[in-house]
């Protein structure tokens, strides 16, 4: 009698805590079984030579994200969840954005129409709160949060989206009470826009500007203040695409402080500057992203973040556009001013691979930290009980990684619906050859073979909620 659905034999199974060689057998989608003579399974897969480790958890990306008047983005939930999945991922979390004098449930019934029977990884949704009514603080959010949408982002940039800091405790003090998690946005609208004053009487127009007209110090002193009102509420915090050193800094501080606060890089932040975005015939408009690219010294801030545990989070933020298109970076606007540029970059199908290369091979970070920071930590932050880990009663949510495979980022060979990757020639060393949901193979050594529509979306649990504050 045939034992298991899969068996995956003979790799090197890592964990967040240790690192082993073993077999894994998979029943009915759930890991059931980890050791070295396990019997037949209908299919059989040899991972010798290869890393077993947990499908990767992306817990910020943004997929059909309304983008203003015009302006669309590059992935839909099909080639999202595609693009993800061929790198190493198995559950998405994006963004759903309540726009003005909108509810937050027909927002979410609208995001859902998006995504249902689209696809190929497990989606479950974030909650972004631009309106917070009454009835939004009072009634939709408890109740939204009970149902398991149990985090939610909140925006100190972007006028029209961006929340006072009233609003923010607001907010804050609602998570607290239901269990949900915060995450914050931090950089000053409004210093930010006396700089674009600044720059636009000079007629500096350029891409180059939407760096320098957000520096270090707006996003500093923003962490600061989101850190300072979570501490007035006593309440969890995800600080998200932290950028340098001195925003670093204050997370430290926070931390020492003993306040609950999460942070989060991503991988621009390790691999691009702000001299990037001052590229010929407008091509900087390629990289013009929130917080921006920043310069040498901040990228080795952010690794040694990484590996010191000040980030608990690696994520791509992925927020693509298509750049040579009137809907995208290019369009009329956008051609005529910085200001105008669509912001953010694709990056879901590079996240792993690009820290795998550069951190584990390059011995900045260990197999066990590579996963924490990609897949178990998301897990257990956001309240994915049985995703990121490869353990029996889990999700066998599962990337086979070939550490010696050696390729070129071109975006002719990858996979989301942006037209450019703000890595294009980069060389990485290891990749995911094969990819499963659920123990079904979805990408088998390199070719997609599972279906759309596979992956689906995932309700979470809450944190214990607090119904009372600490008192000094």
């Amino acid at each position: 009698m045939t034992k298991f659905d899969v068996v995956i034999r003979g790799g090197t199974v890592s964990t967040a805590s240790e690192t082993f060689v073993a077999d894994v057998g998979i029943r009915d989608g759930k890991i059931v079984q980890l050791g070295s003579t396990l019997g037949p399974g209908l299919e059989e897969i040899d991972a010798k030579g290869h890393f077993v480790l947990p499908g990767g958890i992306d817990s910020h990306v943004h997929i059909s994200q309304p983008s203003g008047d015009g302006i669309v983005m590059a992935d839909n939930f099909e080639s999202g969840t595609r693009s993800a999945l061929f790198g190493g991922n198995t559950t998405l979390m994006p963004f759903c954005l309540q726009q003005k004098g909108q509810s937050l449930r027909d927002a979410l019934t609208d995001y859902h129409q998006l995504a249902d029977g689209n696809c190929y990884t497990d989606v479950a949704f974030h909650l972004i709160v631009t309106d917070p009514t009454e009835a939004v603080i009072g009634q939709e959010l408890p109740a939204l949060v009970a149902d398991g949408y149990t985090s939610l982002k909140v925006f100190m940039t972007y006028e029209g989206m961006r929340l006072n800091d009233a609003d923010i405790l607001r907010v804050m003090d609602t998570s607290r009470r239901t269990g949900a998690l915060v995450m914050v946005h931090c950089e000053n609208e409004d210093a930010i826009r006396y700089l674009i004053g600044l720059h636009e009487a000079q007629g500096n127009l350029a891409p180059t500007a939407h760096a320098t007209t957000r520096p270090i110090v707006v996003e500093r002193e923003a962490t600061h203040r989101a850190l300072s009102l979570a501490e007035v509420v006593d309440v969890p915090v995800v600080i998200v695409h932290v950028s340098n050193g001195p925003a670093i800094a204050e997370i430290r501080a926070a931390k020492a402080r003993g306040l609950k606060v999460i942070g989060e890089t991503c991988p621009q932040y390790l691999m691009l500057t702000a001299d990037d975005l001052d590229g010929m015939d407008w091509e900087g408009a390629k990289l013009v992203c929130s917080p921006p690219p920043r310069d040498k010294e901040s990228q080795e801030d952010c690794w040694n973040g990484l590996e010191q545990g000040v980030f608990d989070l690696f994520s791509s933020d992925h927020c693509p556009f298509r750049y040579d298109d009137p809907q995208g970076k290019l369009n009329p606007k956008g051609k005529t001013s910085f200001r105008h540029i669509p912001n953010g970059i694709p990056g879901v199908e590079l996240r792993l691979p690009i820290l795998f290369s550069e951190g584990v091979i390059k011995g900045r970070i260990d197999l066990s930290r590579f996963v924490a920071l990609t897949a178990t930590n998301h897990a257990k932050v956001y309240g994915l009980k049985t995703k990121g880990s490869i353990a029996i009663g889990m999700d066998a949510d599962i990337a086979i990684w070939d550490p010696q495979l050696r390729r070129t980022v071109r975006h002719a060979d990858l996979h989301d619906g942006a037209d450019y990757s703000p890595y294009e020639g980069l060389d990485i060393t290891g990749w995911p050859v094969t990819v499963l949901l659920g123990g079904q193979v979805m990408v088998r050594e390199g070719k997609l073979v599972g279906p759309k529509g596979a992956g689906s979306h995932r309700a979470r649990t809450a944190r214990q909620s607090t119904e009372h504050r600490k008192t000094a």
